[in-house]
């Protein structure tokens, strides 16, 4: 079974991706699940692009470069701000239905955007809206064969090369081989590797372990964006309450009704979404009760449900009249800004090996996603993967004549991870990992942690039996990246962006540089310097 590419995911740089290849060639795309479900499918913010005359590239670069804490890759953030447009406007061909005032496209300001610059489908179910009309076209695509409830897990290689995919027949439990020049991952990201996060059940992280088991480089895992504001009702998911709504005027409040962000930042409930969540982590255990809210009861109510039809009929399914009620709030897991690294163009460091989307680390990101950047930079870069693969792109300058391009990262550390090893350690299982997980490496981040889920992580990976069936395979991709994040965050002893560590709460201007992970030795000639990392080291 042999295709001109393989695309393994259905969020929507998998989609659009698949589309974008199916103009050239044959393509298979597989999906653990259904075609729907995905990151993409419940994200509500919306997509951030400069198309209004007030604002420009060049703003959106620099909201970008300054929300990602000094470690964005200038010419990644130059490739997303300036392709963003053409791509947008593709969606909107296709027929995305975008919100409208007036019958013009309607734009709203998020959290460390310095213009309105994001445009919202259904309100806030932008994500939903653009993976059904996506997804429709996927599947009326005669070019495109789709395996759903098939899970990758493992990489064909001939030397070094990957050929192909092995992947698992969910329903069956038959692995089956396919084959292809290229294979794509377009994953997603592992907030399921934190009890509380706002991500569904299909973000394990699995395409993130299945390149690193290859050998693929494994760059800022320690970056694991925490959204402020996620529904804090017992018994209840933490579902998403949008940045967006903060954009529209929500305050937050403690649980005696004072309003705490102006006192903590300039830009208060805007602030960058890190500097949220901490200030929120901080006001509950200072609170009566531990809970703080997220009032919306000044707005006009009626217009608050039409704008948040999912988030009000949400509340309301739980006892919350938004137009009466303050709306408890915590923050959650919800975007890993790390990933498999990749090149302008996807390339992961094998050959034959692309990502795109959450699970890639195109350096766009740096320490903090900018609000609203993670579904423009899905169908920017999957553009771009199928533009290298089929229509022989060159890359483009180094950096720009005037110099704003250029980089003054400072060379990436390499970890080059040992085997792991046999200690005891408690019963292993997902849900055990995700508390673990959340405890020792969430928000607040220590050595003593930190160390503790390395040396879990690793005595559970060492006893990894294998993936026989889906739950299995996802177990073992979350014990990898528990282990990767604990050695990552360890390494960064500083405070940068969304990671945060106690007993180094401030930045180190000699860490403004990439951590990355590699299951194997080094490859030569990079400019980095390589550390080995043994079990429970730092």
């Amino acid at each position: 079974m042999s295709y001109d590419v393989i695309v393994v995911g259905s969020g929507l740089s998998g989609l659009y991706g698949a589309l974008q290849a199916a103009r050239h060639g044959s393509v298979l795309l597989l999906t653990k699940a259904n075609l729907e479900e995905s990151n993409t499918y419940h994200a509500q913010g919306g997509i951030a692009v400069a198309l209004t005359a007030a604002d420009s590239p060049e703003l959106h670069f620099r909201d970008t470069m300054i929300a990602g804490a000094g470690l964005c890759d200038p010419r990644a953030v130059r490739v997303l701000v300036e392709e963003g447009p053409r791509r947008v406007r593709d969606l909107i061909e296709r027929g995305v239905p975008f919100d409208r005032v007036d019958g013009q496209i309607a734009f709203t300001r998020e959290g460390a955007h310095s213009q309105a610059r994001v445009l919202h489908a259904g309100g806030d179910a932008t994500g939903r809206s653009i993976e059904e009309t996506i997804a429709e076209q996927v599947r009326s695509s005669p070019r495109i064969t789709i395996r759903q409830n098939a899970l990758a897990h493992d990489l064909i290689q001939d030397r070094r090369r990957v050929v192909g995919v092995r992947a698992l027949d969910c329903t069956t439990g038959v692995s089956e081989a396919f084959y292809a020049p290229a294979v794509v991952l377009a994953t997603g990201g592992a907030g399921r590797l934190f009890s509380q996060t706002t991500n569904p059940g299909v973000a394990t992280g699995g395409g993130i372990a299945l390149a690193y088991r290859a050998g693929a480089e494994i760059a800022d895992l320690e970056f694991v964006q925490f959204h402020p504001t996620a529904l804090a009702v017992p018994g209840a998911p933490r579902f998403l309450i949008s940045e967006a709504v903060r954009g529209e005027g929500g305050i937050l409040r403690n649980a005696a009704g004072e309003r705490f962000m102006t006192t903590v930042d300039p830009r208060a409930e805007l602030a960058p979404r890190d500097v949220v969540a901490r200030a929120i982590a901080l006001e509950t255990r200072r609170s009566p009760g531990n809970q703080v809210y997220l009032d919306v009861t000044h707005l006009d109510a009626n217009h608050f449900r039409h704008r948040f039809p999912t988030i009000s009929a949400v509340c309301e399914k739980y006892g919350i009249d938004v137009g009466r009620d303050l709306i408890p709030v915590a923050p959650a897991a919800h975007y890993l800004m790390g990933g498999i690294k990749t090149g302008r163009w996807g390339e992961t460091s094998l050959p034959g090996l692309y990502a795109c989307g959450e699970c890639a680390c195109t350096g766009v990101h740096g320490a903090n996603r900018l609000a609203s950047n993670s579904l423009l930079e899905t169908i920017v870069f999957s553009g771009r993967v199928m533009q290298r693969l089929f229509e022989d792109a060159g890359e483009e300058n180094e950096r720009r004549p005037d110099g704003t391009d250029q980089t003054d990262l400072l060379p990436d550390i390499r970890i080059v991870v040992e085997p792991p090893r046999r200690w005891e350690a408690p019963s292993r299982s997902i849900d055990a990992l995700r508390d673990l997980t959340w405890s020792l490496a969430g928000l607040d981040r220590d050595a003593d942690g930190l160390r503790a889920l390395e040396r879990i992580s690793s005595a559970w990976q060492a006893q990894d039996a294998g993936s026989a069936t889906r739950e299995d395979a996802e177990l073992s991709s979350l014990t990898i990246l528990a282990r990767l994040l604990a050695l990552a965050g360890l390494s960064r002893e500083e405070s940068r962006g969304a990671h945060f560590r106690t007993d180094f709460p401030e930045p180190n201007p000699d860490l403004r540089r990439h951590i990355v992970l590699v299951n194997g030795l080094p490859s030569t000639g990079d400019r980095s310097e390589s550390i080995r990392a043994s079990v429970g080291g730092s």
